[in-house]
């Protein structure tokens, strides 16, 4: 039995919001799931399974219409659906009320439930989200009903403090020969080949960094195989940018430059400066935002101060005694950038 897991994919999020680039991206999340169930056609995967959120925040019905189309299109694979904190089952969902494809499967209940598919020796087992917060351990006890030659599926959402904390260790034991979960953006194994985070489908903010796709996986008599398969349209990249003393404005701009086109135009980027630049210089941030699509700037870059010279030129002064005090000890991180702050501060810099 051949399964295809997906998890988080936010339709009707709006990522980078005011950026230029915000529009095309809800777009291509649209784009992004439709390229996927074309793929669920391609590799005749018997299983569809979605661990939660696949909207953003409530669904609109010609929404549900859209994403019906959609399933209607792999006919011979099995959807199975579930609400997650996001998309979660308020009292007039129209989750609830829309009339899906036979080919659909929802797993709509407050507790446990299950959906069992004779054809594949499967049954999937989950619960949905009835409100944006569910702090108890819901999964800790869940286990399935053991038949011999029965494939049982955990369909599940959470594992924060928030949203249904998951033990790890409880679900190795569980009995599960699959566990797809949802809500961590950041794929990962967390049970080996029998359990896993999907992440999410495209990585909706600068924090979603690395690469998101979703599982193929499958189920047999010798056990459960899965592979991550990248598959989004654009990655988050934070990039540093090394400056040394005879680093100008213009020469960073071009290493950003550089360092963005080898990347990929298309994605979106961070930009970090580190490192000693010239006293003299400051970085005109505005500007570097416009070499691409910067989502942020941050420059953590320290004045290479010459501390001997600073320190005899003001020697008996404030600052004078400020310097020697940190250069006659070997300093730690904190006490290095306070130093470089603080002559930043007496010397009027900042």
């Amino acid at each position: 039995m051949r399964f295809i897991h997906i998890a988080d994919v936010h339709l009707g999020a709006v990522p980078d919001k005011g950026y230029p680039w915000s529009e095309e991206r809800e777009k291509e999340i649209w784009r992004s799931f439709q390229r996927v169930i074309c793929q669920v056609g391609r590799t005749e995967a018997d299983l569809l399974l979605i661990a939660g959120d696949l909207f953003h925040r409530q669904p609109l019905k010609r929404e549900l219409k859209e994403v019906n189309y959609l399933f209607s299109t792999i006919p011979d694979t099995k959807v199975i659906l579930m609400a997650g904190n996001h998309d979660y089952l308020k009292k007039d969902s129209f989750y609830q009320r829309f009339p899906w494809n036979p080919n659909v499967y929802c797993l709509w209940g407050k507790e446990c439930g299950k959906v069992c598919l004779e054809e594949l020796d499967t049954c999937i087992y989950g619960l949905s989200y009835y409100s944006q917060e569910i702090r108890e351990p819901l999964y800790d006890h869940i286990r399935p009903v053991r038949t011999e030659g029965c494939t049982n599926i955990l369909l599940a959402h959470g594992g924060d403090e928030r949203h249904i904390p998951i033990h790890r260790e409880l679900l190795q034991v569980a009995g599960f020969d699959y566990v797809a979960l949802g809500h961590i953006h950041k794929p990962g194994k967390i049970l080996g080949h029998r359990g896993a985070y999907a992440g999410a489908l495209e990585p909706l903010d600068r924090n979603d960094t690395g690469q998101h796709g979703y599982v193929l996986g499958e189920c047999n008599s010798s056990g459960t195989t899965i592979q991550f398969v990248p598959f989004a349209c654009r990655s988050y990249i934070p990039l540093i940018i090394t400056v040394d003393p005879e680093d100008t404005q213009l020469s960073v701009e071009t290493e950003i430059r550089r360092e963005i086109q080898e990347s990929g135009r298309d994605n979106i980027f961070q930009i970090f400066l580190e490192g000693f630049r010239d006293p003299d210089l400051e970085f005109v941030l505005p500007d570097l935002y416009k070499l691409g699509n910067i989502v942020e700037v941050l420059d953590d870059t320290q004045p290479d101060y010459d501390f001997q010279t600073i320190r005899e030129k003001y020697e008996g002064s404030l600052i004078g005694e400020y310097v020697a005090h940190f250069m006659e000890k070997d300093r730690t991180i904190i006490e290095n950038k306070a130093l470089y702050y603080g002559l930043r501060a007496l010397l009027g810099e900042e």
